[in-house]
């Protein structure tokens, strides 16, 4: 199977499941049509997988698994090394594949791919990485082993907005360290999320069965995906909803769940910032990828001190951002991921500026394309001031000092991302400590990842953290051998 020459071939070859190392069709009720957000063009109509294909996926990971395991770590990371070859060589495509799929601009395209690289060079360094320990007993005879083992299977439930890196960001490292793996992707991104991650592994040379990609919904399977007795651990990234229901019901089927889920940013400019700079990191962290980012500062905290000469800069750089079609090289803002998500943003909008909220900027709708807008004035008990807004909408709300800085960012049950700006390097990291949230960055925007840093959230945007070591804790489990080389005395 060849990726195609054509945008339509291209997601035509990869509309399909992919279980034990085959692709097929799905058995299930209905199909998945997969559109392009940006001019409704039709790229894709996939049958959904069935309780019978979740099955079937599930059992071909858990027989391939246990080779895969055997197989010598040097050896499993030379299909990571493959791996990145390929997406070097697909690059163009992969880039138009996003484009098409994701709405996504220029810019997240090559974000999303150079972050992809990143996470496949991080599981060539995993793959060796599960390393154990001696650790010494009481007794002088008897030696204590520990073993970093592979959990067996992981099934791995990713988002739209970046599905070609967040697939692989648990996927790659969950091959690394010996599992195999059954993922599904979002229904509105089937391919990028799933076909292509499938088609870049068979590429590398993956054997058969040890990835499998099922696109379905809950609508079809129900929880089959989580309460199915082969994986033992699943990861899932998406809404803090969902991932409620997913820890839910993985715990209660004593499943380990790892949870990224959404957040509700706050980018602090304090009073001795460089506004100009601010002014850049702020625009960038609010609107990449029209926000559909769960890192994104939805809210922007200014000391007063600085406030007008931020604002002033802020709109105004706000203002030359260019809305359209991803495809064009200039366009900053391409389309929201559906209508439905579209309409959404614009009815908060509306609703927020009923509430007494100021306009500054007001970006105007068509169709899934929706203007940036930017909001100022806000009530203190404003709803949408603690809520994570996954759309182009930037609220501004000044603040008196850094106490007053650190109880706005921390008045949100979310706690994924921040930034802090100053010119003074220490105090930032002074607030910064004072934020509840798992990542916090000085000086700098707020959406970052980098592939051998924790990442992850408090509060409601999630349990656990990924990349580099911990990688090893997600997707790994210890196991004790003691040995005896002399003889026990047993009380009877």
């Amino acid at each position: 199977m060849s990726y195609g020459t054509g945008t339509g071939s291209y997601f035509d070859k990869l509309a399909y499941q992919y279980i034990d190392g085959e692709w097929r069709a799905g058995s299930g009720s209905w199909d998945i049509v997969d559109f392009n957000p940006y001019d409704g063009e039709k790229l894709a109509s996939i049958t959904v997988a069935s309780a019978v294909e979740i099955d079937q996926a599930y059992r071909a990971a858990e027989r391939a698994q246990e080779g895969w395991a055997a197989t010598n770590p040097y050896t499993r990371r030379l299909v990571f090394e493959r791996a990145l070859r390929v997406i070097d060589d697909r690059e163009a495509e992969l880039s138009a594949a996003i484009m098409a799929e994701c709405g996504g601009t220029a810019v997240k395209a090559a974000f999303e791919l150079h972050l992809a690289r990143e996470f496949l060079r991080e599981a060539v360094q995993l793959s060796l990485r599960a390393e154990g320990r001696i650790l010494p007993s009481p007794d002088d005879t008897k030696e204590n082993r520990l073993y970093r083992v592979p959990v067996g299977v992981v099934g791995v439930i990713s988002p739209f907005n970046f599905p070609f890196l967040l697939s692989i960001k648990s996927v790659a490292p969950a091959l690394a360290l010996g599992n195999a793996v059954v993922l599904k992707p979002h229904q509105n991104t089937p391919v990028c999320g799933g076909g292509l991650v499938a088609r870049l592994f068979e590429e590398a040379g993956l054997p058969g069965g040890v990835l499998n990609v099922v696109v379905t919904d809950i609508a079809e399977i129900g929880d089959a995906l989580i309460e199915h007795p082969v994986p033992k651990v699943i990861s899932f990234t998406g809404s803090d909803k969902v991932g409620r229901h997913v820890a839910t019901v993985a715990a209660s089927h004593f499943k380990r769940a790892i949870l990224e889920l959404g957040g509700n940013s706050a980018l602090i400019v304090l009073d001795d910032a460089d506004v100009d700079y601010a002014v850049d990191a702020a625009v960038f962290s609010r609107f990449i990828h029209q926000g559909q980012v769960c890192m994104a500062a939805n809210r922007v905290l200014v000391d007063r001190s600085v406030e007008r000469e931020f604002t002033d800069k802020f709109v105004a750089k706000v203002r030359t951002l260019k809305v359209g079609d991803p495809c064009d090289p200039d366009t900053h803002i391409g389309p929201l991921i559906n209508a439905g998500q579209a309409e959404a943003i614009t009815t908060l909008v509306a609703q927020t500026v009923a509430d007494g909220a100021t306009a500054l900027v007001r970006g105007e709708a068509d169709g899934t394309l929706v203007g940036p807008t930017v909001l100022t004035g806000l009530a203190a008990d404003s709803p949408v001031l603690g809520q994570e807004i996954f759309g182009p909408v930037a609220l501004i709300v000044p603040f008196d000092g850094e106490d007053e800085a650190v109880r706005i960012a921390n008045a949100t049950p979310y706690g994924l991302s921040g930034a802090v700006h100053t010119g003074d390097v220490e105090r930032g990291v002074r607030v910064a400590k004072r934020i509840h949230s798992g990542m916090v960055h000085v000086n700098d925007g707020t959406v970052h990842d980098e592939a051998i840093v924790p990442f992850g959230g408090e509060k409601h945007s999630g349990v656990g953290r990924l990349n580099g070591d911990a990688m090893v804790d997600a997707f790994t489990t210890t196991k004790w051998i003691s040995i005896q080389h002399g003889r026990s005395r047993f009380p009877f």
